[in-house]
């Protein structure tokens, strides 16, 4: 397997990469690029990039009030089952803990069964479903 490139997105083409791969893997809720750069600011944002294609991003959440830090590995379907989601977020979840969580969660559409079983593998398990915009959501914490 190719060995992919991570860049944090400080600059409109990487923010807007960022942008695609959410708006595919993550259909019902879309981002503008003011808003993907607006959370670039509040929250801990990669691009993974495999030669010059982008192929999968993360986003990591630092811990709110209640110590939990939130980590989103997302891969473009066309290059899942290749490893590079595993890759993802396992640099997200490393960033994560650097942070010193008391615990960590990840989100995952409840349509998105892939997703779902691609966390259950990293050792999630399910806390919460619900509702938002129309799309059922997944809350799941890491053991």
């Amino acid at each position: 397997m190719t060995e992919l490139r991570f860049v944090s997105p400080a600059d409109d083409p990487a923010l807007e990469d960022w942008r695609l791969i959410h708006n595919v893997v993550v259909p019902p809720w879309p981002l503008s690029l003011p808003e993907v750069t607006e959370r670039a600011g509040r929250n801990l944002l990669e691009v993974a990039y495999l030669d010059r294609v982008a192929v999968g991003n993360s986003t990591v959440r630092p811990p709110g009030d209640d110590g939990v830090a939130t980590v989103i590995a997302r891969v473009l379907p066309a290059h899942r089952g290749r490893g590079f989601g595993t890759l993802i977020h396992s640099r997200a979840l490393a960033a994560a803990r650097e942070l010193g969580p008391a615990e960590i969660e990840t989100l995952v559409l409840a349509a998105n069964v892939d997703g779902l079983r691609f966390a259950e593998q990293q050792g999630y398990v399910e806390v919460e479903r619900y509702e938002v915009h129309g799309a059922q959501e997944v809350r799941l914490r890491l053991r």
